[in-house]
């Protein structure tokens, strides 16, 4: 049931794309900038391991991952982690950078939302590589990746975009580097709502100059 359940969110969510609602505007379900943050990525979702609404986003309603089936191509969704919540956010932050370049994201993404949030059993960086190491990365190259160049740049990249944006909560998400969605205003009398809407106004930001 639940397969036959997710199979229609995503169904639902490809054809909800293809329209635009005239009930949309700008202050109330969406917001511009007031100063552009230039060589954004197009679509950027800021979030945190410790945040409740986030694990909820990701892992109960799966929103993130059914919009990015329905994306144009050309468009890359970026996920980035604050280091702004918990006792090791900054770690948590690093431990997303080697996600990152190991291009395992989705595998590990909701094995760390599940110890952090369901089993509260991630206390210490060992931990943290621990959890890796079950998933399936050998144990050298998680060393080697934790203290890579290109994980510290990643690590580099998070940071600076959160404080370019000015970052106050999570989820957060950013459109162009112009636009931000304001995830309380969407529809939530359901998920399929929230997702639909969610769409429309991909569609109609995702190219507004």
């Amino acid at each position: 049931m639940k397969k036959l359940h997710l199979i229609w969110i995503v169904i639902h969510l490809i054809f909800s794309c293809k329209s635009i609602s005239s009930s949309i505007t700008e202050g109330r379900q969406y917001i511009r900038l007031n100063k552009p943050i230039h060589n954004a990525p197009q679509l950027l979702e800021f979030f945190s391991f410790y945040c409740p609404h986030c694990y909820q986003f990701e892992e109960i309603y799966h929103i993130s991952n059914n919009i990015e089936q329905t994306l144009p191509k050309n468009v890359n969704f970026y996920k980035y982690h604050v280091n702004f919540l918990g006792n090791l956010g900054k770690q948590l932050t690093h431990a997303w950078a080697v996600a990152i370049a190991l291009r395992i994201e989705n595998r590990i993404s909701p094995i760390l939302f599940t110890a952090i949030q369901k089993q509260q059993s991630i206390h210490t960086v060992e931990d943290i590589r621990e959890i890796f190491i079950k998933s399936g990365v050998n144990a050298e190259e998680f060393d080697i990746a934790w203290d890579s160049v290109l994980v510290k740049s990643l690590i580099l990249d998070q940071e600076q975009a959160a404080i370019n944006f000015r970052l106050r909560g999570v989820p957060s998400i950013f459109i162009n580097g112009k636009y931000m969605i304001k995830n309380e205003k969407l529809d939530i009398s359901s998920v399929n709502a929230y997702i639909k809407q969610f769409c429309e106004l991909l569609n109609l930001l995702i190219d507004k100059t």
